[in-house]
């Protein structure tokens, strides 16, 4: 098989590989596998392993095979623009799929190591979180970093509370209150990890400050889109003795022209809460340059029974985590929520080692201005310190610009720049 970083992407993309979609990657690898002179053994949620019968491999590559597709059953078509590889009309799969081709690339060329392939990394890391293939490397480089120059070596853990209050009831409008629709749109929106110390607005915060100040009743709310975004879209319905006082430019507030004798109102607690609360940062890593610790009030929704709200912390620790998570769910409870919880994924708390200090080292050979970096976002590294405590991980990769996206790219010459790390890195660890 031709082993050119680039051909060998442009092979893996062609095989289907939208979250969800297994079996043909699986196949691929089996196939190679056997023709190359490894074992590939695969575990009930489709992670792949490869390695040679004998191994005495120190060191794990591990990348995740699945990618995000914006249409089901989507193959990315690429198109070569200069420097830059994109698709038509749809994401490249560039993430995490050239991390993919470096580790096949490795792989036609004979290397002793330990060759881990996830599943399902980009719909709530699935293959990572159910791993139950034999890793015996002391050292693994990840190849899901998104940005040239940098070595990431620890990221945020993350947990998701959702809390519903219940309590609402009918009141007749006895001081003839007037009902108001207050709107926001067209903020900056953003991700609530590596974006939440970029002072974005937050749509639920800003229409829970109309409500409050004018001391509004709240009748209906609905708004965010994602548990991890900054929300941009919200609206609600209040009803209200005074007219609201707009809370940025882009919040229209419109007077609905009936009256009504009687008002389904909820606690005035939720609005409480959402004005009392601190979302964002709420700690720095100074070593690092990092946000430490953030909690970002995402999604809110109105349903036949009350009201609930979506947050999503984060931090670097994961004392730090459990933290956020019981001063949160206390807060929500004093509010008169009820609180559940979704534990994501744990931190990787940052750790310079002798693996980390060798990757810096060789990757100063080839770009001198590299450097140790920590993300406030999930990895599935987090996952791999967790489960193999023995193990020393460093994550880098290419530069691919808007992953994710119709406008998804990454640079040929970055691509072909960290193959030539990564080699050095694999022939000297050994």
């Amino acid at each position: 098989m031709n082993n050119n970083i680039i051909d060998i992407f442009k092979e893996i993309t062609a095989i289907p590989r939208c979250s969800g979609t297994h079996e043909p990657f699986i196949n691929y690898m089996k196939e190679l596998s056997k023709e190359l002179g490894y074992l590939c053994l695969v575990d009930e949620f489709n992670n792949i392993l490869c390695k040679k019968e004998n191994s005495t491999a120190k060191l794990a590559f591990q990348s995740h095979y699945d990618i995000v597709c914006l249409r089901d059953n989507c193959v990315p078509q690429i198109v070569q623009d200069g420097d830059l590889l994109k698709a038509v009309d749809s994401t490249l799969g560039s993430d995490n799929g050239i991390g993919c081709s470096y580790m096949v690339a490795l792989m036609c060329e004979k290397y002793d190591g330990e060759f881990l392939f996830t599943s399902d990394e980009e719909i709530g890391l699935i293959g990572a979180n159910n791993l139950s293939l034999p890793l015996n490397a002391s050292y693994m480089l990840n190849l899901d970093s998104e940005e040239e120059g940098e070595i990431c070596i620890g990221c945020a853990g993350g947990v998701d509370i959702f809390g519903t209050n219940f309590n609402k009831k009918i009141v007749q409008n006895t001081q003839n209150l007037d009902l108001y629709e207050i709107s926001i749109g067209k903020l900056q929106g953003g991700h609530s990890g590596v974006d939440i110390d970029k002072n974005i607005p937050n749509g639920i915060k800003l229409i829970a400050k109309t409500i409050k100040e004018c001391n509004g009743k709240l009748l209906d709310i609905n708004g965010g889109e994602r548990i991890n975004s900054i929300p941009v879209n919200v609206k609600a319905i209040i009803a209200s003795e005074t007219y609201p006082i707009s809370a940025h430019e882009n919040m229209i507030i419109e007077r609905i022209d009936t009256k009504s004798e009687h008002l389904n109102i909820y606690d005035d607690k939720i609005i409480d809460f959402i004005y009392d609360f601190q979302n964002g940062v709420r700690a720095m890593n100074e070593e690092l340059n990092v946000v430490q610790t953030s909690i970002n009030l995402a999604i809110i929704k109105t349903g036949i029974d009350g009201i609930t709200i979506e947050l999503s912390g984060r931090s670097m620790d994961n004392d730090d985590l459990k933290n956020l998570k019981n001063e949160t769910i206390e807060m929500l409870k004093n509010y008169n929520f009820e609180v559940t919880t979704n534990g994501k994924y744990p931190a990787w708390k940052p750790d310079i080692n002798e693996f980390t200090s060798k990757v810096l080292e060789i990757y100063k050979e080839f770009n001198e201005n590299a450097s140790l970096e920590a993300i406030h976002a999930g990895l599935e590294c987090a996952i791999f310190k967790d489960k193999y405590q023995h193990i020393k991980v460093a994550s880098i990769g290419p530069t691919i610009n808007f992953p994710h996206s119709k406008k998804e790219q990454v640079s040929i010459k970055s691509v072909e720049n960290v193959y030539k790390i990564v080699k050095k890195i694999a022939l000297e660890m050994k």
